[in-house]
């Protein structure tokens, strides 16, 4: 399309923003980029319209159709609205709302309310910021039909996004998620019933927040280990979000009594002024807990993501350096102690079960099934753990994990919950303590016993419509045409999710897997038991390969020999398949 046509289709959208429907301040902004000489924040903020995907919204905020603004939310909220009172006629509907620190997010989950609450919905409205998984486990004890989380997770501070959730607690999946769609492309502004209802929008505060916390602590399986080392020192920085209060109150509620927070991260604040990107995966964002760590010689430190679903550890290594854990680690941790400690405890039922997500770790599988518990792979995403659940019943569920640093301890959440596993992980490091060893002593022992993983991913960007036609010729070609050896090692095993075929190359045979719906994933199992899953990516200009390399490691001494055994693989296989 022309770059003046462009522009025309930007004005004429802008220009419809120009009337009554629209309050003053908007339209004021809508005037001003119309009138000004550089056309790009016109077409940016007016060219697209913000899609309500299956995942909610999000997007940069300001003035426009492309934008995060009441507008955009309000649409959002009204078809979701819609979609609640359709499949719930003449019911007492109610939902549950909460929001992190960015910038407009109490200004956008009032907004929620008010419409919820105009289209006769009652409105559960935290008093103030609260983390996601509180907002899970709200919908779940209150009984709601649904839910909406305000927060960008750790986007860069222009943005701000809007969750939708069901009423099971979880993200919503099908066929919800493209109903809830179907619905919001319906409504026009003057749909939005924006003026509320007051008597329908009710607040909760800080007796919620202890039934919440109270929850969370039924999960500890060692509450005498932290009894004894109640004064273990633990460093924690909630990266100006929404954990500043209830990771603490948690960590005390279990009886830890020596935590350290980094008063400069405890301010809540949009702007994240003391890092980069607040993202507890990202080393940059761990320095100022680091730093304060090495000064009291702390025995661990942890950190949140802004909306608290999200959690970074990091531990100290058999020298003494503080280093971090990826999110395979935490998740190989977590399930390992959750099935040996209720083993040693004698709390095995038989009906256990744990899920993983397709590109997280093997060798989660293996410790769960070695142990006699079935390991269940879902797609990316806690929704799809969520709907694994639904399936197969809570009373089972021991943990679940995703590699992106989630982790859902208990079924009183649906989406990944950082409160409730930073308390499971100093608990785990109470519990080493008291065998004299340390968290990082204790992955080595995993790795010893089930084998050592070592797990990289990376990405490719293609921007623009070349990029996106190269990305899909990327995938077609290693779909059509994959390598008979990679780095020497055949491929023994090839899954495509686009079809829902696993074939088994040697052989040719295939099978059906059971996965809910198609995705655009392909995996290739070699020989020595190395893992690569390559996807593109649903939201950037990406496609993500997944490495994943097995090595032999017999005792926790031969740590540093397999680990360079496997990161050899993992650069053997990425220059195979041609990645720098």
């Amino acid at each position: 399309m022309e770059n003046q046509e462009i522009i025309r289709t930007a004005k004429t959208k802008a220009e419809a923003w120009l009337n009554e429907a629209y309050d003053k301040d908007t339209r004021v902004e809508v005037k001003r980029m119309l009138e000004a000489n550089d056309p790009t924040e016109l077409i940016d903020s007016f060219y697209n319209d913000l899609e309500f995907g299956t995942g909610g919204l999000r997007g940069i905020m300001g003035a426009g159709s492309n934008r995060m603004n009441i507008y955009t939310v309000g649409a959002a909220t009204q078809g979701f609205a819609n979609y609640i009172n359709q499949t719930f006629p003449g019911e007492e509907n109610a939902v549950c709302i909460g929001h992190d620190c960015r910038h407009h997010s109490r200004e956008y989950a009032e907004t929620t309310a008010a419409i919820f609450s105009a289209n006769g919905i009652t409105a559960y409205l935290f008093e103030s910021l609260r983390p996601t998984p509180e907002m899970s486990f709200a919908i779940r004890e209150l009984g709601c039909k649904g839910g909406v989380i305000i927060t960008a997770s750790h986007n860069p501070k222009e943005y701000n996004g809007y969750k939708a959730y069901w009423n099971d607690g979880s993200q919503l999946v099908p066929p919800h998620d493209k109903n809830v769609i179907t619905e919001v492309k319906k409504v026009k502004v003057t749909d939005i019933k924006f003026k509320a209802v007051p008597e329908k929008i009710k607040i909760l505060g800080e007796d919620f927040d202890k039934k919440f916390l109270n929850t969370i602590k039924s999960i500890s399986l060692s509450p005498d280990a932290i009894k004894h080392q109640h004064d273990l020192k633990i460093v924690f920085t909630p990266l100006h979000g929404t954990t500043y209060k209830l990771v603490p109150d948690s960590l005390k509620n279990w009886g830890f009594t020596n935590i350290t927070t980094i008063p400069e991260q405890m301010v809540t604040d949009g702007d994240f002024p003391t890092v980069a990107s607040a993202n507890p995966e990202e080393p940059a964002a761990f320095k100022m807990a680091l730093d304060k760590a090495r000064e009291i010689d702390a025995d661990l430190a942890m950190a949140c993501d802004p909306d608290g679903d999200r959690l970074g550890v990091a531990v100290k290594d058999d020298k003494g350096e503080w280093v971090l854990l990826n999110g395979n680690q935490t998740n190989i941790i977590f399930t390992w102690y959750i099935i040996s400690r209720r083993r040693q405890l004698g709390l095995i039922k038989g009906n256990e079960y744990t899920v993983k997500t397709i590109v997280t770790s093997e060798l989660i599988k293996e410790i769960a099934e070695k142990n006699g518990i079935p390991c269940y792979d879902v797609y990316t995403g806690f929704k799809w753990i969520a709907d694994m659940i639904r399936k197969k019943g809570a009373e089972g569920y021991i943990g679940a994990g995703e590699e992106s640093f989630g982790f859902m301890p208990g079924s009183y959440t649906r989406d990944k919950d950082a409160v409730s596993s930073v308390s499971l992980m100093a608990e785990i490091a109470a519990w080493a303590k008291e065998q004299g060893k340390t968290l990082f002593g204790i992955l080595k022992d995993i790795y010893a016993e089930y084998g050592f993983s070592q797990e990289k991913m990376v990405y490719i960007v293609r921007k623009g419509l070349t990029g996106a036609q190269e990305i899909k010729d990327m995938m077609n070609n290693l779909r059509n045409n994959p390598p008979a050896s990679i780095n020497g090692q055949a491929i023994v095993i090839k899954k495509d999710y686009s079809v829902l075929k696993e074939t088994d190359l040697k052989t040719g045979k295939t099978k059906e897997m059971d996965f809910p719906t198609t995705s655009d994933v392909l995996q290739f199992f070699l020989t020595d038991g190395c893992k690569i899953s390559v996807r593109p990516s649903g939201t950037e200009p990406k496609i993500k390969f997944y490495f994943e390399a097995r090595a032999t490691m017999k005792n926790p001494a031969d740590f540093q020999q397999a680990q360079t055994e496997a990161i050899t693989k993992i650069n053997a296989m990425m220059t195979a398949l041609q990645i720098n």
